[in-house]
C-alpha cells in the first residue's frame, strides 16, 4: 500500500480563486460502472424534481391527505439519519472517551454524517407542500413550539452547524488556511459536545414525531418508547454504516490510506462490532420489554406477526450473534455480513413503522411511484458524488499537512 499522501499546505502558490477552479476538474476514470449507472439516474431524478415544483407534490408522488408522508420521510430521512449516527458515537469515544484507536476515521465518519444531513434536509423540502415555510421555525414566523417538528427542525440545522464545524479544520488543511485551521480546531471539542446533545435529542425527535399516530400505526411497531428505540437503534444503525463504507473506502480509495491505516484497520472493525453486539443486545431487550408489556401475543399469528418476526429474530438477533461471533473469532468477513444485515434491519424496522405498518389496514394502501424512487436514487448517488469528491480533495483518508500537526 502506498504511504500517506500529504494534503496540499499552500496551494501550490495559486491565487485561491484559480486552485479552487482547477479542484472542478474530475480526477480518475471517468467512465466508470457507478458512473454510467447514476448519470442517467441523476439527470432523470432532476426532471421529476422541476415536475415536483411545477405541478405539486401530486404529480409526481402517491401520497395523499391521508397518507402525507412517504418513501422521502421514511427512507430518506427517519432512515438516513439513523445511518448518520456513527458520527455522533465517534466523536464521543475518539473527544470524549479519548479513545484514539478510532481517531483515523473520525474525519470521514463525520463527512458521512454531515453529508447525510444536508442531503436528507434537502429530501424534507421535497416532501414539503410549501417547502418555503421550511424557514418559518427559525424567523418566528408561527414557531410552532407544541410541535416535536420544531425541535426536529432546529436539531437539523443546529447539528449541521455543529458538524461542518467538526469537520472544518479539514477544509482549512486543504485551502492551506494556517490561521483558520488554528481557530477551528480550537473550537472542535465545543462543537462534538454540542452535537452529541443534539444527536440524543433529535434521534429520538424523529422518533417522537409518530406517537401522535398511535391509531395509525400497527400495534406491533407502535409503543410510547418509540423515541428510545430510535435512539438505541441509531447508535449500531450508524456504526453498521461506518463498517459497510469503511470497507468499501478502503478499497476505492486504498492508495490515499497510508499503511499504519491499514494495519490498524481491522482492529477497528472489531472493536465496533463489539459496540454493536453491546447495543443490539440492549435494543433488542428493550423490544422484548415493550413486547410484553403490551401484550400483543396474539398478533403474532398474523402475516404482520410474521414481518414483525423476521425483522426482530432475521434482522436484530442474528446479525447481534454474528457481531459477538465475530469478535471473538477475529473474522472481519462475519463482522462485515453483520453490518450489511443490521442495515436491511434498521431500513426495514424504519419503513415498517413510516410506510409498510402506518395505516396497514387501509382499503387502498400507499406505495411509491416509480418517480418517488428514482428521486430517493438521485439523492443517494448526488450524495455519493459529493463524497467521492471531497475524499479525492481534502485529507480525510490521507494524512494531514505537516504544518497541521504542530
Amino acid at each position: 500500500m502506498n504511504e500517506t499522501i500529504p494534503a496540499p499546505n499552500d496551494n501550490d502558490g495559486k491565487p485561491i480563486w484559480k486552485f479552487l477552479l482547477g479542484e472542478l476538474k474530475p480526477k480518475g476514470k471517468i467512465f466508470t460502472p457507478f458512473n454510467i449507472i447514476s448519470v442517467p439516474v441523476i439527470l432523470l431524478g432532476l426532471v421529476i424534481i422541476v415536475i415536483r415544483f411545477w405541478k405539486g407534490i401530486g404529480a409526481v408522488t402517491n401520497l395523499t391527505q391521508e397518507v402525507p408522508w412517504g418513501l422521502w420521510i421514511g427512507f430518506d430521512v427517519v432512515t438516513g439519519v439513523a445511518f448518520a449516527g456513527g458520527a455522533y458515537v465517534m466523536t464521543f469515544i475518539v473527544y470524549i472517551l479519548k479513545n484514539n484507536q478510532y481517531k483515523s476515521i473520525v474525519r470521514v465518519t463525520v463527512l458521512n454524517g454531515f453529508l447525510a444531513y444536508v442531503f436528507y434536509a434537502g429530501a424534507l423540502l421535497l416532501d414539503l407542500g410549501r417547502p418555503w415555510n421550511v424557514i418559518n421555525p427559525i424567523i418566528g414566523n408561527n414557531f410552532g413550539v407544541n410541535s416535536v417538528l420544531f425541535l426536529v427542525a432546529w436539531h437539523f440545522m443546529l447539528y449541521m452547524i455543529a458538524q461542518l464545524i467538526e469537520f472544518s479544520p479539514a477544509i482549512a488543511e486543504w485551502l492551506g488556511a494556517k490561521r483558520a485551521h488554528k481557530i477551528l480546531s480550537g473550537m472542535t471539542i465545543a462543537a462534538v459536545i454540542f452535537g452529541i446533545t443534539l444527536s440524543t435529542l433529535h434521534q429520538s425527535g424523529l422518533g417522537a414525531l409518530y406517537l401522535m399516530a398511535k391509531e395509525k400505526i400497527h400495534p406491533l411497531w407502535y409503543s410510547e418508547f418509540i423515541p428510545i428505540m430510535f435512539f438505541v437503534s441509531s447508535v449500531f444503525a450508524g456504526l453498521s454504516m461506518v463498517i459497510f463504507e469503511g470497507s468499501i473506502s478502503h478499497k476505492v480509495f486504498g492508495k490515499q490510506i497510508s499503511e499504519k491505516d491499514h494495519k490498524d484497520q481491522k482492529g477497528i472493525v472489531l472493536g465496533l462490532a463489539k459496540i454493536c453486539a453491546g447495543t443490539m443486545f440492549a435494543y433488542f431487550f428493550l423490544q422484548l420489554l415493550v413486547f410484553i408489556h403490551n401484550h400483543h401475543y396474539d398478533l403474532l399469528n398474523t402475516p404482520m406477526g410474521y414481518w414483525f418476526l423476521l425483522e426482530m429474530f432475521g434482522f436484530v438477533f442474528l446479525p447481534m450473534v454474528l457481531f459477538f461471533i465475530s469478535y471473538r473469532t477475529n473474522n472481519i468477513l462475519l463482522v462485515q455480513i453483520a453490518s450489511i444485515m443490521t442495515i436491511l434491519g434498521i431500513i426495514l424496522n424504519r419503513l415498517n413503522i413510516s410506510v409498510i405498518g402506518f395505516r396497514w389496514n387501509a382499503p387502498v394502501h400507499y406505495v411509491p411511484s416509480w418517480m418517488e424512487i428514482v428521486v430517493t436514487l438521485t439523492v443517494l448517488f448526488v450524495e455519493i458524488w459529493v463524497f467521492r469528491w471531497v475524499i479525492n480533495r481534502m485529507p480525510v483518508l490521507r494524512g494531514s499537512p505537516s504544518w497541521a500537526k504542530h
